[in-house]
């Protein structure tokens, strides 16, 4: 049953990540133009005179993959793969937590485990670090900023794993609803320590235009939004059907 989870998990994975490229690509890219047109007429304006006469053929030498290839191909490839990534770990959770919710369906526990994963992995580390278009952020300190991201991501994700298992003990004795709240309320307690104790980054040059950001994270936003919302809607149907048929198939036998 394990590999049909799994099966079901990158499936439903690759079509979130097909649907959520067609977002990004209209509602992101042109935001992410913006941004490079802005780097680029910033880096003229602070170039000697004359100098770009030189430097444009071998700016042109020097790409190698195109803008036109990044925002389609290279925005499918990325997207896509994250997309079957997730899925196949999605699949993972929902064999460790199915039938540990009570009698619940399928379908609604794919929904609450969606819900779930798209706070704790996306949203709470997104409010801490926010996504920065290009010309947004100094080169010398990717590094730095790469690290504390996926950091309060793990951080996040481990802290709520934590208030998962301290909730599910809590539901034995108060219940589901007030066990669900205390867990999530702790959640939110530790993990806001955790984000004020942990440096703060804003590298957003005075200039930048504000409209220009607000989009790009608003697309960023919605990306994730789609692809969670897919990923959750596509699994559970698939994986609801897998189960009935099992349990049919156990009847019969």
């Amino acid at each position: 049953m394990m590999r049909t989870l799994l099966v079901r998990g990158m499936l439903a994975g690759l079509v979130a990540g097909v649907l959520a490229t067609l977002f990004a690509y209209f509602f992101g890219e042109p935001s992410v133009d913006t941004a490079i047109g802005l780097e680029g007429t910033s880096a003229h304006s602070h170039s000697a005179p004359g100098a770009h006469e030189h430097a444009a053929p071998e700016a042109a030498e020097e790409e190698l993959v195109t803008r036109g290839v990044q925002s389609t191909v290279g925005l499918l490839t990325g997207v896509g793969l994250y997309g079957v990534a997730v899925g196949g770990l999605f699949s993972l959770a929902f064999a460790f937590v199915y039938g540990r919710l009570g009698t619940l369906r399928p379908r609604v526990t794919a929904a609450l485990l969606t819900g779930g994963a798209f706070v704790v992995v996306f949203l709470v580390p997104f409010l801490k670090y926010p996504a920065n278009p290009p010309a947004v952020g100094q080169a010398g300190t990717i590094g730095s900023r790469t690290s504390l991201y996926f950091g309060f991501v793990a951080l996040s994700l481990l802290i709520g794993i934590l208030a998962a298992a301290f909730g599910r003990k809590l539901a034995d004795k108060l219940g589901a609803w007030r066990g669900g709240l205390i867990a999530s309320g702790g959640y939110l307690v530790v993990i806001a320590v955790a984000a004020a104790l942990l440096p703060s980054i804003d590298e957003v040059p005075a200039e930048f235009p504000g409209s220009t950001l607000w989009t790009f994270r608003l697309a960023s936003v919605g990306t994730q939004v789609v692809l969670w919302t897919a990923l959750g809607l596509v699994f559970g149907a698939l994986v609801e059907k897998a189960l009935v048929q099992k349990a049919l198939a156990g009847k019969t036998a």
